[in-house]
């Protein structure tokens, strides 16, 4: 069995303090219910774990049952972090699932291919995280705004997700980050912490993140909605 944990807990600061941008309208459906259906349409994907505010959780079930997400099978209240909020969905599977790909419910362009391919690289090698590579020329600055020096970018990506791993890769994982006490802002830094290997499957730009009301155009036309 192959588990999904989308997360979408988060406090959405760059939207305004009120708005949680899961559920911010993008076309006829919020914004995560656009990540959830391609997980839905997975072949590769037996069951979800959906983890959201605590204020959220009606709202949740009541998307889930509206839109048909069969697959929807835990609906979860968030932790304060983001590594709160994975280490919640990972409890609800109990090591049944032979494979989790950890999701952003900002990420709405995703697609089922990239899902499965995520899930067939982790298969193989234990890790497969959605990338990007750099276009742009980075500039790093010390302080201020004055350039310090150039970043070489051939060598640079963009992580995504979804980020997927054999689920004892991700438990060791996070049992490394909460004996450490460390803070990490993705589960590949928490592979990383733990001195495991990622390895990164290239994934199209248009997988973008919504972290600003501007993004919400973007993803929209990307969805042709």
């Amino acid at each position: 069995m192959n588990a999904a944990i989308i997360v979408a807990a988060g406090r959405s600061e760059r939207m305004g303090k009120q708005v949680d941008k899961a559920f911010v309208a993008l076309g006829s459906r919020p914004v995560v219910a656009h990540a959830i259906r391609a997980f839905e349409l997975c072949p590769d994907i037996d069951t979800i774990v959906l983890v959201v505010r605590k204020n959220r959780l009606d709202a949740a079930r009541g998307m889930c049952q509206m839109f048909g997400f069969s697959k929807v099978h835990h609906i979860l209240p968030g932790g304060t972090r983001r590594q709160d909020s994975v280490m919640a969905g990972l409890g609800c599977l109990n090591g049944d699932a032979a494979k989790v790909a950890v999701h952003d419910g900002a990420r709405p362009c995703v697609t089922p291919e990239v899902i499965s391919e995520t899930i067939r690289v982790a298969r193989r090698s234990g890790t497969a995280v959605a990338a990007t590579k750099v276009n742009d020329t980075i500039k790093y600055v010390e302080r201020g705004l004055t350039v310090t020096r150039t970043i070489d970018r051939s060598k640079l990506w963009a992580v995504q997700t979804p980020q997927t791993f054999k689920l004892s890769v991700l438990n060791d994982a996070f049992a490394a980050v909460t004996k450490k006490r460390a803070v990490v802002t993705d589960e590949a830094s928490a592979v990383e912490l733990a001195g495991g290997k990622v390895r990164l499957v290239e994934s199209p730009s248009t997988n973008i993140k919504i972290t600003t009301v501007a993004d919400l155009s973007i993803a929209a036309a990307l969805l042709d909605l």
